[in-house]
């Protein structure tokens, strides 16, 4: 069975009614789904305009739903796998059959299936064949017997067995074997092991120096159940990188976790040490099961599943982050002076209308080595006074405070334009300026001057730029170069269509880049979209995209309701509203006795109308009440409203800092454990989670996301490490001087061994550095970096 779609019904059912239960829902909303889900309808699609079908299942529900199907489906696959190449060998038993079909996990089914998985020729399939096998089950039987005795009647030089030693020694081998593929015992001490396992690291021989961002870790031990998923990534990064060597330990004490294990495999196996001939060579038998075999096979089972699920966390917290950075509030249709900082080889100037069309670039040498000051200014103002612009964004990258200063005395200089600066994250901007699309774009422009270009627009709007640039490169996460890059693609891109489709595309003015992330649309008919546009003008109505090549009725029913036109023939084009439920609305003007335009914003006449009073058999209460909401606000943006963070005059460097200041900043990153904020000093700060808010906060996402503009207070600073302490809490608490010296001495900064700036600024990975020491424990910084570690 290739295609577990094509499974039989009783597998389907249990599949749905299994993630039916996991995303609390009914077995038949389940099955509902997975049906869209097969037919090619896109999960926006479906939480949008199917609610009906579904029983009202949300996004977040059906992306769980999609994750799980596919899991799930490819147990089914293995599963069927598994019975066949058993059954090939003819040892499928009923018993064998059942159990197999019972296994609900892959690490379950795989433990099943070892013992009769084809396998190269092991030291106890050569045994077997040396007729050793019954010499291992006479011993364990009956443990009176001398060893050496009983095996003397084995040997057999023409078979390999040189002696009774040979034989003893092929005998511990096939129980060896025996009991380190018994699915039973592997799943309970797998069990244990993920209850009591405690995770070590030490450092490699002779990488104390090299690996010195891993510090911390030389000598680290941490319950494996316990551990969060950031240190968790340092902690394999260290090994991965050759720095760190790992062990897994049943306990705290290893040496008696090990005994306890082999005595495990001893129960197991029925084996008791009462003073027989055999006894103690059957209990060092149990012994190296676990140390030769076990211990190894289960240690890298369950550092897979930690790592598995680390990985999820963190590919949630680039996925939240990346969803408030595609969502951050647009400046809209207003001219912006793109500026991108750069000191010896200048600062890249770009012009963008109001429609976000490139209008002008230069290139001024403001900074060292040149100081062209003066001069730079002169070439600003008239680029700003020719093209009217409204609206400064400048990259935050090097010379980013510099340059910010430029941009405050060009203001000063040309008043009448009411200009208003903005600092912004350049993350991924060097990216797009490389890439295929913006060639395309931009084909005659110079790829230092794209840059410019992409960070005035993204200002201008951030999702339609920000979909340009491949995700995990925008750089808003956490520890996103160590996790399965397959796993991290697929959850972002459905992250990104999530938010596209939220916000909705004006189809006349997208890109394809744009257009492409709009549920059924695919990147050649995005292309042919653009193209279309170009050679007929305008789009007058959404009927009229079926006029696009290879844009069929299926595709406009799953894009459609995401697309808006503007002044279009159908004044309901420019809603949300999908355009199969046209009729809906036309019962409701009919009721209403008036036309659209009269109709649309009218909050008081829609909230008297009941949406029970226009359903049929295709659209529901849900549905009607949708386009209700949507005839009252059409095209409603969900992003917020525009603001911008307003930088301290003269705290342009971490060395103007001081202990109490009170800052403006932007939330450049969140992760597990706090925030990190740009204040305008080409270092992000961290916010601990314990610093974030007046209350408890179990996630720091609960109080901030990424972009948000935010008040903090300076902790403290320390220079020589680049690092900054802040805190939300405006005002100190009674307790601040005294709250450090309660922090444990073992606690450290957790925020990973990148070293520098968080955040977008290091390609995405927090800032930091997992591996330094500790500062000293009584003052405030060592506080909030401590519990970075402690708390995290």
């Amino acid at each position: 069975m290739s295609d577990s779609r094509s499974a039989s019904p009783a597998i389907a059912t249990r599949i749905a009614r299994q993630i039916a239960e996991e995303i609390d829902a009914q077995p038949a909303q389940a099955v509902a789904a997975i049906g869209l889900l097969d037919e090619g309808a896109t999960v926006p699609f479906i939480a949008r305009y199917r609610k009906e079908v579904t029983g009202g299942l949300d996004d977040t529900q059906l992306r769980n739903l999609e994750t799980r199907l596919t899991y799930l489906r490819e147990l089914e696959d293995r599963r069927a796998a598994v019975l066949a190449s058993i059954d090939e060998q003819g040892k499928l038993s009923d018993e064998l059959r059942a159990d197999i079909e019972a296994a609900d996990s892959k690490a379950r089914l795989e433990d099943l299936y070892l013992p009769y998985k084809p396998k190269r020729r092991t030291k106890a399939q050569i045994a077997r064949e040396a007729g050793l096998e019954p010499l291992a089950d006479s011993l364990l039987a009956d443990p009176a017997q001398e060893p050496e005795a009983a095996a003397a009647g084995y040997v057999d030089a023409d078979k390999g067995v040189a002696d009774a030693k040979a034989a003893l020694d092929g005998a511990r081998a096939i129980l060896m074997e025996r009991w380190a593929e018994d699915a039973a015992l592997v799943g309970e001490l797998r069990q244990w092991l993920q209850e009591v396992g405690t995770i070590r690291s030490r450092v490699a021989e002779g990488k104390e120096a090299e690996g010195a961002k891993y510090r911390d870790y030389f000598e680290h031990a941490e319950p494996l159940s316990k551990i969060p998923s950031h240190r968790l990534l340092a902690l394999f990064r260290g090994r991965r990188e050759e720095f760190l060597f790992l062990d897994l330990d049943p306990g705290s004490d290893a040496e008696a976790g090990h005994q306890q294990a082999e005595g495990r495999v001893a129960v197991h196996a029925g084996v008791r040490a009462q003073g027989r001939p055999a006894d103690k060579w059957l209990l060092d038998t149990c012994r190296l099961t676990w140390k030769a075999k076990l211990h190894l096979h289960l240690m890298l089972d369950l550092f897979g599943q930690a790592r598995e699920k680390a990985e999820a966390e963190a590919i949630e917290v680039f996925g939240d982050n990346l969803k408030d950075l595609l969502l951050a509030a647009p400046a809209g249709p207003k001219a912006v002076l793109g500026l991108d900082p750069g000191l010896r080889t200048g600062v890249k100037v770009a012009v963008v209308d109001r429609t976000g069309k490139l209008v002008d670039t230069a290139t001024i040498y403001p900074h060292e080595p040149k100081r062209q000051w003066d001069q730079s200014l002169h070439a600003l103002r008239a680029l700003c006074v020719k093209h009217g612009v409204e609206l400064v964004a400048i990259g935050n990258g090097t010379a980013s405070r510099e340059t910010d200063k430029l941009a405050g005395d060009l203001i000063k200089l040309v008043p009448e334009l009411k200009m208003q600066k903005i600092v912004v994250s350049e993350a991924g901007a060097s990216v797009y300026s490389a890439s295929e699309f913006a060639a395309k774009e931009f084909p005659g422009l110079d790829v230092s001057l794209r840059g410019a270009v992409s960070i005035a627009r993204r200002l201008q709007d951030p999702l339609a730029e920000l979909v340009k640039i491949e995700p995990k490169a925008i750089g808003v996460g956490q520890y996103q170069h160590d996790v399965d890059q397959y796993r991290l693609a697929r959850a972002l891109d459905a992250k990104v269509e999530d938010c596209v489709n939220a916000v909705g595309v004006d189809l006349n003015t997208a890109s394809a880049a744009l257009l492409a992330r709009v549920s059924g649309l695919s990147s050649t008919v995005a292309e042919n979209i653009v193209v279309h546009r170009d050679q007929n003008g305008p789009f007058a109505s959404r009927k009229a995209l079926l006029k696009v090549a290879r844009l069929g009725e299926k595709t406009f029913v799953q894009c459609a309701g995401f697309l808006r036109i503007n002044g279009g023939e159908q004044p309901l084009d420019a809603s949300a509203v999908h355009p199969e439920a046209y009729p809906v609305v036309e019962r409701i003007l009919a009721a209403c006795g008036c036309g659209v335009k009269d109709l649309v914003g009218d909050s008081a006449r829609l909230r008297g109308l009941r949406a029970e009073q226009f359903t049929d058999e295709t659209f529901g209460v849900p549905t009607v009440r949708d386009i209700l909401k949507e005839l009252e606000k059409p095209g409603r943006d969900p992003r917020p409203e525009f603001k911008a963070a307003k930088f301290a005059d003269g705290v342009e460097d971490i060395k103007d800092l001081r202990e109490g200041m009170i800052l403006e900043g932007v939330v450049s990153n969140v992760a597990a454990f706090g925030a990190f904020v740009d204040i305008g000093v080409h270092q992000d700060g961290l916010v601990h989670i314990s610093e974030l808010a007046d209350r408890y906060v179990k996630d720091p996402r609960e109080v901030v996301k990424a972009g948000d503009v935010v008040k903090v207070r300076v902790l403290e600073v320390d220079i020589p490490r680049k690092r900054i302490a802040l805190s939300r809490r405006l005002e100190p608490r009674s307790d601040q001087a005294t709250a450090p010296q309660r922090e444990s001495r073992g606690q450290r900064d957790d925020r990973g061994p990148s070293g520098g700036r968080g955040g977008a600024r290091q390609g995405g990975r927090p800032a930091g550095n997992a591996g330094r020491s500790a500062p000293p424990p009584n003052n405030a910084l060592a506080a909030a970096f401590a519990k970075a570690k402690g708390q995290g």
